[in-house]
């Protein structure tokens, strides 16, 4: 059983910058892929990237792509998201998860094994 907690969420300018973090305990940290999902208000819960166990390896939706940087420390059990020039459609809860499998097949809310319970982050415009 894997146990995730987010932390960093908050209000941000339009333009501005956030790092989330994402702690996971219980389980062999290194053979999970890591990802983030957000939901906004009224909307599905949606991919925004995710990384392999290992790191190497990285995918992310277009709307972040450019913007985003998804990395994790394995030796801490810490997976992070660098939000850069952020826009109000940014906006959402956004949720850490983790799964077996690689990262080109993990990128579903259905593959996701375990999940923290999100962290709000509001852009203002």
């Amino acid at each position: 059983q894997v146990q995730l907690v987010e932390s960093g969420g908050g209000l941000v300018q339009a333009g501005g910058s956030l790092r989330l973090s994402c702690a996971a305990s219980g389980g062999t940290f290194s053979t999970y892929t890591m990802a983030w999902f957000r939901q906004a208000p009224g909307k599905e819960r949606e991919f925004v990237t995710n990384i392999s166990g290992g790191g190497s390896v990285t995918y992310y939706a277009d709307s972040v792509k450019g913007r985003f940087t998804i990395s994790r420390d394995n030796a801490k059990n810490m997976v992070y998201l660098q939000m850069d020039r952020l826009k109000h459609e940014d906006t959402a809860v956004y949720y850490c998860a983790a799964a077996r499998g690689g990262p080109a097949l993990v990128r579903t809310t259905q593959r996701m094994q375990y999940w923290g319970s999100g962290t709000l982050v509001t852009v203002s415009s």
